[in-house]
Formats: C-alpha cells, sequence, structure tokens
C-alpha cells in the first residue's frame, strides 16, 4: 500500500494499494505481520485507519474482474478469501508473485464500488457477477453500491440483465 504523504488533508487522501509487490523486491514488508507492516514509510493498517477512519470506510473502491472471477487480489482458493478480520492481508503465490490485497470486509464497508471490465476473456464471468455468483471471488463483494462499466467484448454475453435503469 502506497500513500503519498503529500495528499493527506482533512481525511481527503487517495490510496493506492499496488497488489504487485513481489516478494523479493520489498522483503521488509512480508517480514511481519501486515498489520505492523510497513510500507514507504508508513505502518499499513494504521495508515488506512487515519485517512479512512476505524473501522476504514472507502469511499470508492475500484476493482477490475479477471478472467478466474478474481477481483484485487482475491482469487479462487486462496486462504485470503476466508480472512475476516483484517482490511488488508498477504495473499499466497499468484501469477509468479506474493501479493497483499484489500480483504472483503473492507470492501464491503466501501460506499461505491466501482468495476471496469474489459475484454472478451472476462464475458463469462461478467454474467457471474452480475448474477451474484459467490463461487468467484469477485461474486462476493457486495452489489448494492456497485456501477459496473464494460466494453462490449466484456459484456456480450450479459444481454438485457445489466442494462442502464431508468430513473
Amino acid at each position: 500500500m502506497c500513500a503519498d504523504r503529500r495528499a493527506v488533508d482533512n481525511r481527503r487522501c487517495f490510496v493506492d494499494v499496488d497488489s504487485q509487490l513481489a516478494e523479493d523486491a520489498r522483503p521488509d514488508i512480508f517480514l511481519r505481520p501486515i498489520g505492523e507492516a510497513v510500507v514507504d514509510g508508513f505502518p499499513v493498517a494504521e495508515t488506512l485507519r487515519q485517512i479512512a477512519g476505524a473501522p476504514p470506510v472507502l469511499d470508492l473502491a475500484h476493482l477490475g474482474l479477471g478472467p478466474d472471477g478474481h477481483t484485487a487480489s482475491l482469487v479462487p482458493g486462496d486462504p485470503v478469501l476466508e480472512v475476516t478480520n483484517l482490511d488488508v492481508a498477504l495473499c499466497g503465490v499468484y501469477q509468479g508473485r506474493r501479493r497483499m490485497t484489500l480483504t472483503y470486509p473492507i470492501l464491503n464497508r466501501a460506499r461505491r464500488i466501482l468495476w471496469l471490465v474489459t475484454g472478451d476473456s472476462k464475458d463469462d464471468m461478467l454474467v457471474r457477477l452480475r448474477d451474484g455468483d459467490s463461487s468467484i471471488p469477485a461474486g462476493r463483494v457486495r452489489q448494492d453500491q456497485a456501477v459496473v462499466l464494460a466494453d462490449s467484448a466484456a459484456a456480450k454475453k450479459v444481454g438485457a440483465g445489466m442494462a442502464p435503469q431508468k430513473e
């Protein structure tokens, strides 16, 4: 997690969680429990609390959708999917890298979820996301405050089920 120190101003801050921090590139953050991890000089859990309250509530969580149904670094079969007592946790190795991720508790407290889904390799998963399929990691993120932006390739199997609603 990298927080821009210059952006901290009266609880207005953008936080970038870099889920692709390779273990060998930053061993200092992987040698202690995530609650004590320090990235760019900031303790991870404490930085989230300072920026977004206790418990942290994000105004917006911007998520993607993987062709295997993963989102953030919440990937199928990873034990991190069952973490309920932490907002940020370490994942197992995925695509050759060990990552950290926002967990379901903090994602599901977010005021809004923005999904950006592109490419035809995501078309089946987008249908499953729409249907609330909790067997895929993305399907466990609450959808009542979600907005999905998808290109035509990703949305080709969705049909009218995700058409814009009239007010």
